[in-house]
């Protein structure tokens, strides 16, 4: 079924339908992001993309310019689901952080297409050349900044290191990434928020903290 198919209306006519430019983008934003997941940046075809929207090749490039580009806004798309429900589009700061990770990775047992886009186009962006690299590059320097500041406003002040504090929130990052494959191969075997919970407050623990971010059982 295509983004826009709409029961009782022939193919054609749905094609034919103009539809407003915003909504036809998030349209080629939600079959990019599954099509990159699913065949990798280099092996997705505009064309199938274009067809699962229901407009031609040259209409995604009318949009996004470039494969390039949409993927690059694909990936800013990804990173705005998690915080739609947020004020302001903005992440929590602090302890709330920390469970805010932990019902990160809860939401993503939900959305395994999702998690599986993030996770093929986050390993190839290490290669050569690859478009999204840069991406990704300042993506995680984003996000270990904001789970530093996170740890040290939950951590006494005369607790850790920087070096520490810095250690942890790379090991969180890697953590998520690492588990969400893992549950990818084996989703009946890997409970994500009940690691994720376990490694945030060991890590809260070891750093002195009396906070916990956990997903209760």
């Amino acid at each position: 079924m295509t983004t826009h198919d709409v029961p009782g209306v022939p193919a054609k006519r749905q094609r034919s339908a103009r539809v407003p430019a915003d909504q036809r983008r998030a349209e080629i934003l939600v079959a990019a992001l599954d099509v990159f997941g699913a065949r990798g940046y280099h092996k997705a075809a505009l064309s199938e993309i274009a067809e699962r929207v229901g407009i031609t090749h040259q209409g995604i490039l009318h949009h996004f310019g470039s494969k390039d580009q949409l993927l690059v806004e694909v990936l800013e798309y990804r990173d705005a689901t998690d915080v739609a429900d947020f004020e302001n589009q903005e992440p929590p700061h602090g302890p709330e952080l920390m469970r805010h990770l932990v019902r990160t990775a809860r939401a993503n047992t939900e959305r395994a297409g999702l998690v599986q886009s993030y996770a093929v186009l986050s390993a190839e962006s290490v290669t050569d050349g690859h478009p999204a690299q840069a991406s990704f590059r300042d993506r995680f320097t984003h996000l270990r900044g904001l789970i530093r500041d996170a740890l040290r406003d939950s951590c006494p002040s005369d607790g850790p290191s920087d070096a520490e504090v810095d250690a942890a929130a790379s090991s969180i990052i890697a953590v998520m990434d690492g588990l969400q494959i893992q549950w990818l191969l084996d989703p009946e075997r890997v409970d994500m928020p009940y690691a994720v919970g376990l490694v945030i407050d060991a890590l809260l623990a070891r750093l002195g903290s009396d906070h916990r971010a956990g997903d209760s059982r």
